[in-house]
């Protein structure tokens, strides 16, 4: 029988690993629709630092502060996770260097709630198109052009996306949701939550998820 899962795709738009998981993922999804198995894509908001000021913070100064890490550690994985990025998103480029930045991701958040109003591919886009302003371009991602930008890119009304970055619209919604998911347990991203109560956690692999998400739709 036909199966469609419902899919809660919680993450950041600053984190690195929630490009590759997003790669696997609808790799997975691909390769299951032979077998009937699809999955609509919600995606929740998680802040990885929502007291980051909207200056932001060099990555390297950053990482070694909240993990510990050398620049030369912070190099070596920045490598890695172009790496997997690569492999799990062909055609998706990740630029990240020692003079990238990481930035407070509310707004992105806020104008991510907005597009998935419209419609799940808008939100999709949407994503994808912040993704790639921050980890291929290098953008400022507080600055409200950039993210209308970002809209634009995706095929939304831009003018309608400065219109909801300006008057704070669903920020609300934002922070209700942000602490559900903490709420449920929810401590790092990415997040694939299926049916509101399965969890693959992390950067999986296509194969992880495809295995784990014909489990679940033949449960």
């Amino acid at each position: 029988m036909p199966r469609t899962l419902h899919i809660d795709f919680v993450s950041d738009i600053v984190c690195p690993w929630c490009v590759v998981g997003l790669g696997g993922l609808e790799a997975a999804l691909q390769a299951l629709k032979a077998e009937g198995i699809e999955a609509e894509v919600h995606f929740q908001p998680f802040e990885l630092n929502p007291q980051m000021p909207p200056e932001g913070e060099n990555i390297v100064e950053h990482i070694g502060r909240k993990y510990g890490s050398t620049p030369e550690q912070s190099a070596a994985n920045r490598a890695m996770i172009t790496q997997r990025a690569a492999e799990a998103w062909p055609g998706f480029e990740m630029r990240m260097g020692e003079a990238s930045r990481i930035w407070n991701t509310f707004d992105a958040h806020r104008l991510l709630h907005w597009a998935g109003t419209i419609g799940m591919a808008e939100q999709r886009a949407l994503k994808a198109a912040l993704f790639t302003a921050h980890f291929t371009d290098g953008r400022t991602m507080t600055d409200a052009d950039v993210l209308a930008d970002a809209a634009a890119a995706a095929g939304l009304d831009r003018a309608k996306a400065v219109e909801v970055l300006a008057d704070d619209l669903y920020a609300a919604e934002v922070r209700a949701a942000e602490a559900l998911w903490v709420s449920r347990g929810i401590t790092g991203v990415p997040a694939v939550v299926v049916e509101g109560k399965y969890l693959i956690s992390g950067g999986q692999p296509a194969g992880v998820f495809e295995e784990a998400l014909r489990g679940m739709a033949n449960t």
